[in-house]
């Protein structure tokens, strides 16, 4: 549980950022948060092209590892110290710039750690820092998914997959200007939220369930939808992430606009008064004390989940707000009761 915490703790990099600059928390100790948890992590991982071992040994370019790294470059850019960017470039030379798996793996998952390759990119340069990954996304938008009904835009079947993936593809037409990387993701979202299993997205309730499994007429135990809860923080995150890369004139932006919109209505009002989300979004059911292997809302420790989308709602509700796409009551109630939720459980004392 407690390397749990602290993966939780370490993706906050990420997923908070965007707080700090936002009147919701205080910049400064925001920013002392960033730096303290980052210190954290890069002391107990010295050694960043290790394999991680949770449970077994996985590659370090993994998704867990991914979405830090996509943390670590924001933070860099609003606090460039030097150890980041080395730290990053370790990490990411040690496994050639390339998705893990390799280019032809088509498992969004296993592109994630791409998102950074292209940061680093834009920051530094170095045509090897994007070559892999193009070849990558080159090949998958040719290769048809034969678990998914041989779908050309079949692979995004897990909603997390819209974060993992989404936005590499739009990054790599901001850097070559190649329409087909953005046409091509926003065709595979679209089959994920309007078509697969009828669609992952309730448009009516404006949340997503997670894959075709949990699409009603599965409910919780209590009759509730089962949206669970980090899988939404996720595209939330994407979204934004998509957003950033497109002009607000652009059909794609405000067609992700719209979904924007949509969540942040659907989970400022599912938010509890302690500032927290449900591992289940609108389900009060609660979670055992221990995780088991069904990908529920009923499938991961409560603290875990529900810290995870914690940061991810309060960091994206505050993007909202400073781009002027959410009321400003609206997007300071949710990002500042996150924030002082987060606060309780992100640093333990021993820190």
């Amino acid at each position: 549980m407690r390397m749990k915490r602290w993966i939780t703790g370490v993706v906050c990099v990420f997923l908070a950022l965007t707080a700090a600059q936002s009147r919701t928390c205080e910049k400064a100790e925001t920013m002392q948060v960033l730096r303290r948890v980052n210190n954290y992590f890069m002391g107990r991982y010295a050694d960043p092209t290790l394999p991680t071992m949770v449970k077994r040994s996985r590659t370090s370019n993994l998704w867990t590892r991914a979405v830090y790294y996509e943390g670590l470059m924001a933070l860099y850019e609003i606090d460039p110290d030097a150890r980041y960017a080395d730290y990053t470039d370790r990490w990411a030379a040690s496994h050639q710039w390339t998705p893990r798996y390799g280019v032809t793996t088509c498992n969004a998952d296993d592109q994630c750690c791409g998102q950074t390759y292209l940061m680093r990119y834009l920051q530094v340069g170095g045509d090897e820092k994007i070559s892999k990954v193009r070849e990558n996304l080159d090949l998958q938008m040719k290769t048809y998914n034969p678990k998914a009904n041989n779908v050309l835009y079949g692979w995004w079947t897990w909603i997390d997959a819209i974060q993992m993936a989404m936005p590499l593809y739009f990054q790599m037409t901001a850097i070559t200007h190649d329409q087909r990387y953005q046409q091509h993701a926003m065709m595979m979202y679209r089959w994920s939220r309007n078509m697969l299993a009828g669609g992952l997205f309730n448009a009516k309730d404006g949340l997503w369930w997670r894959d075709a499994d949990y699409v009603a007429p599965y409910h919780e135990p209590d009759g509730k939808p089962c949206y669970w809860s980090r899988g939404n923080g996720w595209v939330y995150a994407a979204l934004v992430r998509c957003m950033q890369q497109v002009s607000p004139k652009d059909k794609v932006y405000k067609e992700l606009k719209k979904d924007f919109l949509a969540m942040s209505r659907a989970l400022l009002n599912c938010q509890r008064e302690d500032g927290f989300w449900n591992p289940s979004l609108v389900s009060i059911m609660p979670c055992p004390k221990q995780a088991v292997l069904r990908f529920s809302s009923m499938a991961w420790h409560g603290a875990y989940a529900r810290d995870s989308l914690t940061n991810v709602n309060m960091s994206r509700h505050a993007v909202g707000h400073g781009r002027g796409w959410c009321n400003r009551r609206f997007t300071r109630t949710a990002s500042s009761d996150g924030c002082k939720a987060r606060a309780k459980i992100l640093l333990p004392v021993s820190l």
